[in-house]
Parts: structure tokens; sequence; C-alpha cells
């Protein structure tokens, strides 16, 4: 089991703009079967945690239809409206006191922080992010929400090209 931060990241490492936009990310030529793509990656996942910028994107995008089956818990320091018979839980404060919580939802798969480079840097400053999965887009962007706003040290895993995007695997390194 462990903790993963898979997102994509405009050249410039942005990922979404200052509006929080992904429509840069949606045009881009990916093989959705192809290396290191989301649909394989997706089916190792037991746990989703996401931002609620990410959760209202998702919402937003899909129509305010939920389309994941399993478990997320949604940081946020507001009320949001959740879909009936969507499992989401709405949590706040420290990552580290739902951790627990998300390992044991899990049920022996890995953990995915969809969203936010900021909550994936709360993951990877209590020592619970153990990868960061990045699909780099052709594109820049000039401004918006960072990749991952924390001085981390990663080593890299796998490496791959899927159609237009530079894929990278990387492990966390630690102490």
């Amino acid at each position: 089991m462990a903790t993963h931060f898979y997102t994509a990241s405009s050249l410039d490492g942005f990922i979404a703009t200052d509006q929080h936009s992904l429509d840069w990310l949606l045009k881009q030529d990916i093989d959705h079967d192809g290396p290191m793509a989301y649909a394989a990656f997706e089916k190792t996942v037991g746990a989703l945690a996401m931002g609620a910028s990410t959760y209202e994107w998702v919402m937003r995008h899909e129509g305010g239809r939920w389309g994941y089956a399993q478990p997320t818990w949604v940081f946020t320091h507001r009320a949001l409206e959740v879909p009936e018979g969507a499992a989401i839980r709405i949590a706040q404060g420290d990552v580290a006191e739902v951790h627990g919580e998300m390992v044991d939802a899990a049920d022996g798969k890995d953990l995915w922080v969809v969203g936010g480079g900021d909550l994936a840097g709360q993951f990877a400053d209590a020592g619970l992010l153990d990868e960061v999965w990045v699909q780099y887009a052709p594109v820049t962007l000039g401004s918006g929400a960072p990749l991952l706003p924390r001085s981390l040290d990663l080593e890299l895993v796998e490496v791959a090209r899927n159609r237009n995007f530079m894929c990278g695997r990387y492990r966390v390194v630690r102490g």
C-alpha cells in the first residue's frame, strides 16, 4: 500500500490555471490505455484524497455526477454539497489524522491524492507521500496552481512517453 500524488502538469509546473481551469489539459493528445495512463493507475486505488477546489471542478465538469466508487476524503474548511449515495467524507485539519481511516477504507489498495499540490505537500510534510506521478503536457501556463509547492527530494523510478505527454514516476526520498 502506498500513497501517490498522480497528476498532470504544464511544462512550467502548474496543475491548473489561476481560474482553476483544466481546459489546457483536456485538449491534449494522450492514449488513455498507454504508458502510465490514468485508466490502469485508477484500478490500483482504494481511496482518494482531494482538496475542495479539485472537488468543485470535478462536480462542475461532470454536471454534478460523482464518478468514483472509491471512498473519498475532501479536505476543506467550508460546507460543500455531497451527491446522494457518494462515498465522500468531508475532512478538516491534519492529513495525518485521517490517513489511517483512508488506509483502512482502501482495503489493501493504494491511496491517491487526486488534486491540489498543496494537499499533496501536506501528505509529504507528514511523511505520508510515497510517490509522485506527473504527466507533463506540452504547454506552458505562465501562472496558476503550482505542481507541488514544497521542497522535496525525489528519485526517478520510471519514465515513459504517452503521445504528447512526458510521464515520470518518482519515489519520495525521506530523511
